[in-house]
């Protein structure tokens, strides 16, 4: 303890500040529990070191299974041009790339060999973030009402994120582990001995209890990060020191500590006092909103970006750039309104977004809340479980209640000014018209189907993802008479920096099935059996998928090293067929947990649709975009609602 009596020389400020000190590191000693969202006794990458390597498969194998899938795309002479120019490829072009990238993954055995070209192929894409790349995911509303007021229910939300942080920056983060058998395996003898064995053997050591580590190296990605545009390919920008958020209300930017000079979280009477002075602004709308020129081809932002480096705006700007995440405060209300939701967290109006941070935290004024991301730096996986820990965490053991009070003595809230000339003015004038008539091209519309859900899908021993996989391709047939390029994707972070896989689900199996129910020439017993093989088979594919042996992103990797070596591009990839296949005309992802109330993205190719689905307990469900020049999202869910009862009869029958 300070001896007062040496101290009375000393001027108010300097005891001031020793005594903030000196509380603080109480606090912390008393409270070291509030720091942090988990203190798993396994490091979170304990495992990361002895994680299995992403396989390259077979070249015989990615011929047969892409040959599979073309056929039910093609007619008889196209399949068999296909499968002579494949051939060709898998015996000249194909063998010789198949070895450069064997010896190129020898040589790089620290990550995977997609992981490089998949970064590049994001980063390089000059097309706008939000609908073509940023998906949104939307929490449930808290069951206890006072709990969803904007104030409340942001506070807890930002103070759950913050110590999930912490707890990944110091290590103690519960590594994501997929256990076949919980029971036996998600528990304290499965810590204690895969804690106990060294980094090198812990992996091996899970797999004895048949639990199964992931890839965590995309989680590092959430905090501090976000994408530079630059001309020809972005960059990703961290800070992992970051100790302050970025929070946007009305157009505006504010930003404040969330960490103490000493790293720790301030508390929740004071992170409410901050957020409660934002919210309290009554400064009317920023009349010209930066934020909208994140909506807009990476060149174009690029060119503007550094304009307004150029014009005094260089430390504003990396403000945003290092901030923690950027937490997003509308002045709207959602209430039951899906469509409403949808277009709010996929897009809105980009006046108050920063589409480049790596993820944004977005809480309505009736408290409706989610998350939009950017995509570059990783998949769902680590989103996901971010999403569920802040939901899990803020309806069960929120820190902050309606009747909380703000603390007023450390509110450190900055608003950040922009010096904006003409160029700048006019920048941002022609962004918002032209991002106002991109999103009003767009068709958003959803379903929630009661007729079946995921147990019933289980009784019934048909695949629940195969089921709403299957609805959708017999939606898109029953609107169009034919079969296209469809895309599920897969995770492959059973890997050390395994990415995604593409599955496809439409197959012989399915275009038999489809072709035979709008024949209304079979059984409804001869369907269900049609409908078990479906099931038997991609259950069969998602598997290979998610085990690495797939195709493409095999046949991808080839062609990038073939772009890389500055060698002749294989005619393979100039085909009809190629090409055909990965025009994903249907674009679909499932995102299936008891936190998220819907999620979903926009259309991949401008003839198509994107469809983000989930198999709840209770019901399927599923989120459709589309562009209204091309396609009514309004038709297909129509469509798609007919082909569940149709798959409802059949299987109850």
């Amino acid at each position: 303890m300070l001896s007062l009596n040496k101290s009375r020389n000393c001027d108010v400020a300097t005891f001031v500040k020793f005594y903030r000190t000196f509380t603080t590191k109480q606090r912390n000693v008393r409270d070291i529990d509030y720091q942090y969202l988990q203190r798993s006794k396994v490091p979170t990458m304990h495992f990361q070191k002895s994680l299995p390597r992403l396989p390259i498969p077979e070249l015989s194998k990615t011929n047969e299974r892409y040959l599979k899938a073309l056929k039910p795309l093609l007619s008889n002479d196209q399949y068999t041009e296909a499968e002579q120019r494949t051939q060709e490829f898998i015996s000249k072009d194909g063998k010789k790339l198949q070895e450069k990238l064997i010896l190129k993954d020898k040589a790089n055995k620290h990550t995977s060999y997609i992981s490089e070209y998949w970064f590049d192929l994001y980063l390089r894409d000059r097309v706008p973030l939000p609908i073509n790349y940023n998906p949104l995911i939307v929490f449930q509303y808290d069951s206890k009402p006072g709990y969803n007021d904007q104030l409340v229910r942001a506070t807890n939300l930002l103070i759950s994120a913050v110590r999930f942080m912490n707890s990944l920056r110091e290590n103690i983060l519960e590594p994501e582990v997929f256990h076949l058998q919980p029971r036996k395996s998600n528990t304290p003898l499965f810590r204690k001995v895969t804690g106990f064995l060294p980094e090198a053997l812990s992996w091996y050591g899970a797999y004895l209890f048949k639990a199964f580590p992931l890839d965590m190296s995309q989680f590092h990605g959430l905090f501090g990060a976000t994408r530079i545009p630059l001309f020809g390919k972005d960059r990703i920008y961290r800070d992992p020191k970051s100790k302050h958020i970025l929070v946007q209300r009305n157009g505006h930017f504010y930003v404040f500590d969330v960490l103490d000079g000493d790293g720790n979280l301030l508390l929740p009477s004071e992170l409410l006092a901050n957020l409660s002075k934002i919210l309290n602004d009554n400064t009317e709308k920023a009349q010209h909103p930066l934020g909208v020129l994140t909506c807009q081809n990476r060149d174009e932002w690029a060119k503007q970006r550094k304009h307004l480096e150029e014009t005094g705006n260089r430390e504003m700007l990396q403000k945003i750039d290092s901030a923690i995440f950027n937490l997003i405060l509308d002045d709207v209300s959602i209430s039951d309104d899906k469509h409403k939701l949808l277009k709010h967290f996929l897009h809105a109006d980009g006046t108050n977004r920063w589409f480049d941070k790596s993820f944004s935290l977005i809480v309505t004024k009736d408290g409706c809340s989610g998350v939009n991301f950017e995509h570059s730096w990783g998949d769902g996986v680590a989103v996901l479980r971010f999403f569920q820990e802040l939901y899990t965490e803020t309806t069960t053991k929120p820190f902050v209640h309606p009747d909380s009070k703000p603390v007023s003595n450390n509110i450190t809230v900055t608003k950040l000014d922009f010096k904006l000339d003409d160029k700048s003015i006019n920048f941002i004038e022609n962004a918002k018209k032209e991002y106002k008539e991109w999103c009003d091209s767009l068709s958003i519309d959803y379903i929630l189907y009661e007729g079946l859900n995921k147990e019933a899908c289980k009784k019934f021993k048909v695949s629940p993802d195969c089921i709403m996989q299957l609805g959708f391709q017999a939606a898109y047939h029953l609107l169009h008479g034919k079969y296209v390029g469809t895309y599920e994707s897969c995770s492959t972070s059973a890997f050390k920096h395994g990415r995604t896989e593409t599955m496809r689900p439409c197959t012989e199996q399915t275009k038999l099935f489809c072709d035979s129910l709008h024949l209304n020439k079979c059984s409804k017993d001869e369907l269900r059996s049609m409908m078990q093989e479906c099931s038997s088979y991609h259950t069969q594919l998602v598997k290979e998928a998610a085990m690495g042996h797939g195709f493409d992103r095999h046949l991808f990797a080839l062609m990038k090293l073939a772009e890389e070596n500055n060698l002749t591009r294989p005619q393979i990839y100039d085909s009809y067929e190629y090409k055909y296949l990965n025009k994903s005309i249907l674009s679909t992802s499932t995102l299936s947990a008891p936190s998220v109330m819907a999620g979903g993205f926009g259309p991949v190719a401008r003839e198509g649709f994107g469809i983000g689905y989930s198999a709840f307990p209770d019901k399927l469900g599923a989120a459709v975009t589309s562009y209204k020049a091309h396609n009514d999202s309004s038709q297909f869910i129509e469509a798609l609602h007919k082909s569940f009862i149709d798959i409802t009869n059949i299987l109850s029958s």
